[in-house]
């Protein structure tokens, strides 16, 4: 049974106000911990069939991450800096039983979790990443490869600071097309339409303070900043066991985004599911839950 915990964590944020998440938890309480994260522009409810699959032997936990429903939600977009929402993560862990076995990851949760395993790896044993790129090759492509510029232009229309009246009119007209750009939505069914609409309807600003903070987007002129930026090497290096499952049909993250790879990771295992998208958790649920058994049983 899946049930609804709010966890306070023990670090404060930048406005000293001591953070929360809510959480989905399923499984033995003192059964190894599994922390799911999810991305944008999702909530934790999207790993329900993974969490009432793993919670028979783990202890299943996935947060809505910072700015996402009933969790700590500061308005200010520097909160939403990489190093406050892994904290947060960390924070979570800690607060459970660390390290975890695994932190499962996708999209923006993967972005998270690439940087938590670089920084603090004692927080888990394993890595496990879903059709999110390391932040080394993504920064590569982003400044030199006009594809993936084109792929990620959406990003630079979700750090407008209209975005959030853009993407809540008309019943979200704007926010539904990023399920089937990126990949087609025969997963989408009324009742899951239902559950995005309820988790966008609490609000959309802290979700895209995400994009607003962070550094990593397309170019918009050809001296725009992240043309010059270089990502510290402590943050690009993880040393933890990686599993990475990649749906390669995703439109907006190709599976060119996992050559050189090996370069940062060298415990690594590339899964690729041919004919998943973005969206693999909602279309090949089996595939997913059988990918992930594999990297937990890896030694």
């Amino acid at each position: 049974m899946i049930s609804t915990q709010r966890i306070t964590l023990p670090a404060p944020g930048p406005d000293q106000t001591a953070p929360w998440l809510e959480c989905r938890v399923a499984g033995p309480e003192h059964g190894p911990l599994l922390v799911f994260l999810h991305g944008f522009p999702e909530a934790a409810f999207v790993w329900d069939e993974m969490l009432a699959h793993f919670g028979q032997h783990y202890r299943c936990v996935a947060p809505n991450l910072r700015g996402y429903p009933g969790s700590y939600s500061p308005p200010e977009v520097p909160a939403y800096r990489a190093q406050w929402i892994a904290s947060d993560i960390a924070g979570l862990i800690q607060a459970i039983d660390a390290p975890a076995a695994a932190v499962i990851a996708h999209d923006w949760g993967g972005a998270v979790a690439w940087g938590l395993a670089a920084l603090m790896p004692q927080v888990m044993m394993r890595l496990i990443i879903l059709n999110a790129p390391h932040p080394g090759l993504f920064l590569k492509a982003l400044r030199d490869d006009p594809a993936q510029q084109q792929a990620s232009d959406y990003m630079n229309f979700l750090r407008r600071p209209d975005a959030q009246a853009l993407l809540q009119a008309r019943d979200f007209e704007k926010l539904w097309p990023f399920f089937e750009r990126f990949g087609g939505a025969t997963w989408l069914t009324p009742a899951l339409r239902d559950q995005y609409r309820q988790a966008w309807s609490a609000g959309l600003t802290g979700p895209l303070n995400y994009y607003r903070a962070s550094p990593l987007h397309p170019p918009e002129s050809p001296a725009d900043a992240v043309m010059h930026l270089q990502l510290p090497e402590a943050m690009l290096h993880v040393s933890v066991p990686t599993t990475v499952i990649w749906g390669e049909a995703d439109t907006a993250l190709p599976p060119s985004l996992l050559d050189g790879l090996d370069q940062y990771v060298p415990k690594l295992h590339i899964t690729r599911l041919p004919q998943a998208s973005h969206w693999l958790v909602h279309e090949d649920p089996p595939a997913v839950r059988q990918a992930i058994q594999a990297a937990l049983n890896r030694p």
